[in-house]
């Protein structure tokens, strides 16, 4: 491929390439000389899945590496503890290493959904930053200035504000960029909300004499509120190892309007068909519903394959159209301060079977008509229940949620 299909390829779906014709260059360098690209994703382990959106960037270094360029993944077991700032109203609350170390071990099997494990060069940025000594950390600082850090948007919000900014958070650009000029990266990947902190690596690269990486940001993919984008704090998100009829259901519940961008940045679709769901959309010919279905499956298809997100649709149909209930129901026994009481109340029995955070939660649930017994809405708040009563019967709260409750033995 040339480096001009590369680019066009490449660049199809990102939001913004910083400058692009150094891209441009870098990669017909790469053609001319067979050199690859050192091309740098740097995630921290803050949290402990790989959502969709974090997924957004890891595919956009998969296609750098099927290309045959060098994918480098930095693990951010030493800036998480930091706290990246990036968008963010308050201070960031700080990670454990325990935390962090645990985060990073269960997100790297994920990383492999969608990396070419024996391609990719994982390296942990504590292995540079950890042994910086004061005089380091000084003259790294020296190479910035308040001024340009206040540029950032949420810094100078903040600032304007009154709202504290630590001078740790000032540090965190600094940190990324410090992995640039380690790792020797001719590009750097992130959302567009990591825009300046790419900029700043490439100030940084410029400052040691080093060629300065191209910053290229993607779209930040809007959870399934449809307003914010997807984070695991929000709980907005939808996790690409979780259950496949969970994923489903879950990308089923995202607002129309954005179909079309999930389908560009979440499933390996061509542009020309995307564009095609989009005019259809928009002038009636094509049914939402039907176009969130394809979306739904393909994007399922990519991380569990195409039997599994048939059998997610089909369980789908069951439970949401037919109003069946599913096969696979887990079956539960009541808990022991439960089971030797004359009647149970709903909502604590909601709360010891997990599935309510309290009774006030288990309250909230039958008051919205979310839960059901043996397909039945109970929406009297005041319910209870013999234990006899509930032995055999289907617990359901919710779309998602479902329980057999059988004695125990």
């Amino acid at each position: 491929m040339s480096a001009k299909e590369q680019f066009d390829f490449l660049t199809r779906n990102a939001a913004e390439v910083v400058p692009s014709d150094e891209l441009l260059q870098k990669l017909e360098r790469s053609v001319d000389s067979g050199a690859p690209l050192r091309v740098k994703l740097g995630l921290d382990p803050t949290a402990p899945d790989v959502t969709l959106g974090w997924a957004v960037v890891l595919r956009k270094l998969r296609e750098f590496q099927d290309l045959g360029h060098t994918a480098v993944l930095i693990v951010g077991d030493f800036t998480a503890q930091v706290g990246d700032p990036s968008g963010k109203s308050e201070t960031r609350k700080r990670l454990s290493a325990d935390e962090v170390r645990g985060h990073a071990e269960r997100l790297l099997g994920q990383f492999w959904r969608i990396l070419d494990r024996e391609r990719t060069e994982v390296r942990y940025n504590a292995e540079w930053l950890a042994p910086m000594g004061m005089e380091e950390i000084l003259r790294l600082t020296a190479s910035y200035t308040i001024a340009r850090m206040l540029e950032r948007d949420d810094f100078a919000k903040r600032f304007a504000e009154n709202k504290p900014i630590s001078i740790m958070e000032f540090l965190y650009p600094l940190l990324q960029g410090q992995d640039s000029v380690a790792i020797e990266a001719d590009v750097e990947l992130g959302g567009t909300d990591q825009k300046f902190n790419l900029l700043v690596g490439r100030e940084l690269q410029r400052h040691v004499g080093q060629e300065p990486q191209v910053a290229f940001t993607m779209p930040l993919l809007v959870g399934l509120d449809g307003v914010q984008k997807m984070s695991q704090s929000l709980g907005n998100y939808v996790g690409i190892a979780e259950p496949a009829e969970i994923m489903f259901e879950k990308l089923m519940s995202i607002p129309d309007e954005l179909i079309a961008s999930y389908l560009s940045l979440c499933t390996p679709m061509p542009t020309d068909e995307i564009h095609a769901v989009e005019i259809g959309l928009s002038d009636g010919s094509r049914h939402p519903n039907s176009e969130k279905r394809r979306m739904a499956g393909a994007v399922v298809s990519v991380y569990g394959g195409e039997a599994a997100a048939a059998a997610a649709e089909e369980r789908f149909d069951k439970v949401h159209r037919d109003r069946e209930l599913p096969d696979d129901i887990a079956e539960v026994t009541l808990p022991a301060g439960l089971a030797g009481e004359a009647k149970i109340w709903l909502p604590r029995l909601l709360a010891e079977l997990g599935m309510a955070t309290s009774n006030s939660d288990g309250r909230r649930k039958v008051a919205e008509g979310a839960v059901r017994l043996e397909g039945t809405p109970v929406t009297d708040l005041e319910a209870e229940f013999a234990p006899d009563a509930l032995y055999g019967r289907v617990l359901q709260v919710g779309r998602r949620k479902f329980v057999r409750i059988v004695p125990s033995s």
